[in-house]
């Protein structure tokens, strides 16, 4: 840094899209980028994403700039590089985190096998509310699943050595409160007191410190009144003062320049002195630190401490991923023809598949199918399609490369069984080009009379509905968040003429399917599974892989109801007593369709015996928690025992239940496990309104059970 200009500084603290992606509007033109790389006035590049264009720009900035600092390259990688996870909400319903820690694995060997040294993941936004379109991109609505599966994905990115050309930095977004966008709109204000701040949006990104990322990103939102981009409090007092975080802070896209549209600054220049100040370290394709920071340090109104902070922080990164000893070493033709869609690759997504479907319900015990089917009919408009399983923010998958649902029970079934197809009704009626925005067929309800013909000769339908993966992500929230019409007549159509119809639903989101849950006989929770869809689905369907999958986020009965999540606060008036003034709808239940934690199996589940080692416990101890859970079944299952807690007087109101720890066990059939949970001053504590941590004595239940409703309680006193 000594060696230096102020402009060189400034320059590591700009990051410039490629613009073979974009997630924005893009404001100069490819050659002006180049011009400044040259110059050594660019630290970092996103989207680009080959190995050839990687190395072009990097030899621009190593062997054409004064200093030779080498750039880092950045992309969205989510869920997988070329080989596809789950999208995210769906891994997560695996409840598995070595599930999510080798799927982020697999991703980070392909995209650094490619030239790509960080990524823009994990999320770990809380999410309350399925209109949100980017729920698919984080791990539900509780806060302690959250913190769990964040620290998972950090560890599958960037493994114990970022120096490894194996491994990516990780980055925790979107700092922070982005989540509960107001009416589940995209880049929408927030409005979050500090008790909710503090214990339900911070916690996942303190633990990501402690998991050692390497960096975070600040989001489009307010906090406050105060955008977080230029929020002091969040990133300076907060993270880089308490809670000692020695990485860099990356806006998110244009979200500095973005200030003069939010009203807090006049300009440009207003708003990277804003941003600077508050902790920002690096500008995303905004273009504010190249245009107003030098000015802004020589006039006085920005100390170049702050320049230099921010600029060590950059260059330390580059230093722990071994640029500086060699800026290609991650371009390696060898690893990039070995690693990428590899057959490891691909199982591991398929296991991670399959243990990420729910099933919702199985009446009569439809799955898994019996071995003497003959014919099956494959229906729907996600029947056939390799596309959609890939879902949203793909990176680099190849479009259409998904094993479809057909292809899937092709593969799996012999010669002896016929398996027929249609298509039944559209989807979409096609893709509007900007970002791959779909426009939903809600009319056209031609094919449902061929469809039908078709299961009237079938033994089993398989019926695949929901959602296209671009009706959810980024930029893509919806008020009706229900079943499109065409899709729900194929569905009463195709029941009424089959009752052995498994619905295979795939979305990116929960959905009020209220009208599937009460005339279905058998709903599978699909998601966006990947490139391994198919054959993962046929897995369940067929009984190789019993489904062990629980939700992660709670399916309202209407999409008025959102948001809508488990650990709600009791309220004043929490029940109904015979009349009108009691908080509920006068149309509606308030409970979920399918609650937080829900899953069934193909075998089921009884929980005994839960028992505490003490009725009191005092502040600084623990408290061990028991209960027995027997499979009551004919087949091995894996079960999700989840412990829940109520703290029933506090200084400020707690949920009515909160997720304290989980634990997925197999179980043989006929067999009883006993599972063990230890409670500290971790569980039982809370964040005040100031912020500050506290454990108070008094009275609270202990909840076990298989999802968050169907509980055996407890009682214990914290002295």
């Amino acid at each position: 840094m000594a060696k230096m200009t102020l402009e060189e500084k400034v320059g590591q603290m700009v990051q410039h899209s490629g613009a073979e992606e974009i997630t924005g509007t893009v404001v100069k033109d490819i050659n002006y980028k180049i011009d400044r790389i040259k110059k050594g006035l660019v630290g970092s590049m996103l989207n680009v994403t080959s190995m050839k264009k990687i190395r072009e720009f990097q030899e621009l900035a190593v062997n054409h700039s004064r200093l030779g600092i080498p750039m880092i390259f950045a992309y969205d990688v989510i869920h997988g590089y070329k080989t596809m996870f789950p999208i995210p909400l769906g891994e997560t319903a695996s409840w598995d985190m070595n599930v999510l820690e080798a799927g982020a694995r697999v991703a980070a060997k392909e995209a650094s096998a490619t030239g790509l040294h960080w990524t823009f993941a994990p999320m770990m936004d809380m999410m309350r509310d399925a209109r949100w379109g980017r729920v698919m991109e984080g791990a539900g609505e509780d806060v302690f699943l959250n913190v769990k599966a964040a620290v998972a994905r950090i560890k599958g990115f960037q493994g114990d050595d970022l120096s490894r050309t194996d491994t990516i930095a990780a980055c925790a977004k979107h700092f922070a409160g982005y989540g509960f966008a107001e009416a589940g709109r995209e880049y929408n204000t927030t409005e979050i007191g500090n008790v909710t701040l503090h214990n339900q949006v911070l916690p996942p990104f303190k633990a990501a410190v402690k998991a050692g990322v390497a960096t975070f990103m600040n989001g489009f939102n307010e906090l406050n009144g105060t955008p977080v981009t230029a929020n002091k409090y969040l990133q300076r007092d907060l993270l880089k003062g308490e809670w000692n975080f020695d990485g860099l802070v990356v806006s998110d896209w244009g979200s500095i320049v973005e200030l003069k549209n939010h009203g807090v600054a006049k300009d440009e220049v207003q708003a990277a002195e804003l941003a600077v100040k508050a902790g920002s370290d690096m500008d995303m394709e905004g273009f504010s630190y190249e245009l107003g920071l030098v000015d802004l340090v020589q006039s006085g109104r920005v100390e170049e401490a702050l320049i230099d902070d921010a600029c060590r922080r950059i260059l330390k990164l580059k230093f722990q991923l071994g640029l500086f000893d060699d800026p290609f070493k991650y371009c390696d033709k060898e690893r990039e023809k070995t690693e990428i869609l590899s057959k490891e690759n691909l199982a591991i997504a398929r296991d991670a598949a399959r243990k990420s479907i729910v099933l919702l319900k199985n009446e009569n015990n439809l799955l898994p199918i019996k071995p003497d089917v003959k014919t099956i009919a494959v229906i729907g408009p996600f029947a056939n399609d390799k596309n959609s399983p890939l879902g949203s923010w793909r990176a680099q998958a190849i479009p259409n490369s998904a094993v479809s649902l057909l292809e899937g029970i092709q593969n799996a079934v012999s010669e002896n069984v016929e398996v027929l197809y249609a298509k039944g009704v559209d989807a979409s009626r096609g893709i509007r080009e900007f970002i791959y925005e779909i426009e939903v067929n809600k009319t056209d309800f031609s094919g449902i009379e061929a469809a039908v013909e078709i299961v009237e000769k079938a033994d089993v339908v398989l019926l695949a509905i929901g959602e296209d993966c671009f009706e959810s992500g980024e930029g893509r929230s919806k008020v009706d968040i229900n079943l499109a019409a065409p899709q729900q007549a194929l569905f009463d159509a195709i029941q009424a003429a089959n009752k052995n119809t498994v619905v295979v639903l795939s979305n990116g989101r929960p959905m009020p399917i209220t009208n599937l849950a009460e005339n279905a006989t058998t709903i599978l929770e699909t998601w966006h599974l990947g490139s391994e869809s198919g054959n993962a689905i046929a897995d369940v369907i067929f009984g190789k892989y019993n489904p062990s999958g629980k939700l992660p986020m709670s399916f309202p009965r209407h999409g008025g109801q959102c948001p809508i999540y488990y650990n709600r606060k009791n309220t004043g008036r929490p029940w109904n007593r015979g009349d009108v003034f009691w908080s509920h709808y006068t149309d509606e239940l308030n409970t979920a369709l399918y609650p937080f934690g829900f899953g069934l199996s193909y075998t089921t589940f009884e929980y005994n015996n839960l028992k505490l080692d003490k009725s009191t416990m005092n502040i600084g101890e623990s408290l061990t928690v028991s209960v027995d859970v027997k499979n009551t079944g004919n087949v091995d299952g894996e079960e999700v025992v989840q412990l829940y807690i109520r703290d029933l007087v506090a200084i400020v109101t707690r949920p009515i239940k909160e997720l304290k720890g989980f634990e997925k066990v197999l179980i043989k059939a006929g067999e009883t496990k006993t599972v063990t949970f230890q409670l500290s001053n971790d569980e039982l504590g809370f964040y005040d309104y100031n912020g500050k941590y506290v454990v108070e004595s008094g009275d609270f239940k202990i909840f076990v059970g298989g999802n968050s409703e169907d509980l055996l309680e407890a009682d214990f006193e914290l002295s």
